[in-house]
């Protein structure tokens, strides 16, 4: 068995869509960065390649790299998967966390884990998404960045 951690954080902008696990998320600003810039997503890219000692997210898929502007962090995620699936290993469970003041994310944590695990090829149940506020202390909670977390446990196929 592996487990890897990820954490990424972005600054949110007006006129960019929130994109969290793959899903839009109505909000008046998204997250600044090179691809769509899903900062769960991210974070979890992080999890799986730590879990396999393969680097991060930049190594792979480096913000210099025309190729990746604007990309879907989703087409992303298929390519770590097939990474980890290559290395004879398979996802067991997803714990992860959003840090954002605004917008409550509450009513959208149960559809971000079903795509999540959609995504992984996971079982219902195996994705956990949780959410949170910063409570009002940091860039986060000026309301003018996203941050995410996220643990994975891999075990072979």
């Amino acid at each position: 068995m592996r487990v890897g951690q990820g954490w990424d954080l972005h600054l949110l902008t007006a006129g960019r869509p929130l994109i969290l696990g793959g899903l839009p998320i109505p909000a008046d600003s998204g997250c600044l960065a090179h691809s769509d810039g899903d900062v769960l997503i991210h974070a979890l890219i992080d999890a799986l390649l730590g879990a396999l000692a393969l680097g991060d997210i930049g190594d792979h898929f480096p913000p210099s790299d025309p190729r990746y502007r604007d990309i879907s962090s989703v087409i992303l995620l298929k390519q770590v998967m097939e990474e980890v699936r290559d290395r004879g290993y398979g996802v067991v469970n997803v714990d992860c966390t959003v840090i954002l003041e605004s917008p409550r994310l509450t009513g959208y944590k149960a559809a971000i884990a079903r795509n999540l695990e959609a995504l992984l090829g996971l079982a219902a149940g195996t994705v956990s998404v949780k959410a949170k506020t910063a409570e009002g202390t940091g860039p986060v909670g000026a309301g003018k960045a996203a941050e995410a977390k996220a643990v994975v446990l891999l075990d072979r196929s």
